[in-house]
């Protein structure tokens, strides 16, 4: 059996159809950042459509969305960093689909599931994740089951209050200090576009000299480049990033803290900061928590989406 998986994104949507024994068969990425709702829900069509067609056999649709989820009703409730409030997305779009069925969950979660089933969390029962991009998403896995809370919409982990006079979180978040405001992708371009301005005579500020876009992958690319100041911003953005582990393993316990999303392009520069405000803030055992890279990369949210599909039709996987 072969189902299509969706990992929509702040920035960008990936496409794929996967089937029974986890193989990727097809994939396509294409543009979300930008795009109005109307728009959007038109991409997501297009790209679906394109899978289709090159395995007509897709019996479902499994959605991962950054928003928050009320599964029984198949709503996509707000996101944060997406144009998408209120928008009974399931039956829309299976509608749009020719009543192929369509599934949808949270992007991290069906990241963690992706994760669990097959990447670097297989072993373990109980499992946070956090997929790190223009925001941050997070997943649990708890007694080997996606935990979804009472509506659908739990486990919002990019939206636990790091700094309680921290900067107003981005997009729909009404919070501030938000840990998403620290470490994500966003947050990376805006404190090192501010570190830049203060070291014109350092990589990152002759990047900002130079035009062009400055994002977060400018920040990261710097600090692998070995540039000193940008590895102060991702420092920084890793320490916050521990204070965050610290609340969640003492939470949940869990058998290990999976960290996955383009920014972990950075690896170890920002996870060792994060590993050792872990160390330093949480309550023993807790505090010894494993923390590792997610292992699927940027497909792990779209082969999750197509196993959620897989194991909403009843396929043991």
């Amino acid at each position: 059996m072969e189902t299509i998986g969706v990992d929509l994104g702040g920035t960008k949507m990936a496409v794929g159809v996967v089937d029974d024994r986890q193989s990727v068969l097809f994939e396509t990425v294409g543009p979300s950042l930008g795009l109005t709702e109307d728009e959007l829900l038109a991409e997501l069509e297009r790209d679906i459509e394109e899978a289709r067609a090159s395995h007509p056999e897709v019996a479902a649709v499994g959605l991962g969305l950054p928003c928050t989820i009320d599964r029984e009703r198949g709503v996509a409730i707000t996101a944060v960093n997406l144009p998408i409030t209120d928008v009974p997305i399931r039956d829309l779009m299976s509608e749009r689909l020719g009543g192929l069925p369509v599934f949808i969950d949270n992007d991290a979660n069906v990241a963690a599931l992706a994760e669990h089933r097959l990447g670097v969390a297989r072993e373990a029962r109980n499992v946070v994740m956090l997929t790190i991009g223009t925001g941050i998403g997070g997943g649990l896995i708890l007694d080997g089951r996606v935990y979804r809370g009472a509506t659908g919409a739990g486990a919002e982990l990019g939206h636990v209050v790091v700094d309680l006079d921290g900067p107003r979180c981005q997009g729909n978040c009404p919070n501030h200090g938000c840990i998403e405001t620290f470490a994500s992708g966003t947050a990376l371009a805006r404190d090192g576009r501010a570190a830049a301005e203060g070291a014109p005579d350092s990589a990152l500020g002759r990047a900002l000299a130079a035009g062009g876009a400055f994002d977060g992958r400018t920040v990261s690319d710097a600090a692998l480049a070995g540039d000193a100041t940008a590895l102060e911003v991702v420092t920084e953005a890793g320490r916050h990033l521990g204070a965050a582990f610290s609340s969640y393993a003492n939470v949940f316990d869990p058998d290990v803290i999976v960290v996955g999303g383009g920014v972990m392009a950075l690896g170890d520069l920002l996870l060792d900061p994060a590993r050792e405000e872990l160390r330093t803030r949480a309550l023993p055992p807790m505090n010894r928590t494993p923390v590792k890279p997610a292992e699927l990369g940027p497909k792990a949210g779209m082969i999750g989406a197509a196993l959620m599909a897989l194991e909403e039709l009843g396929e043991p996987l």
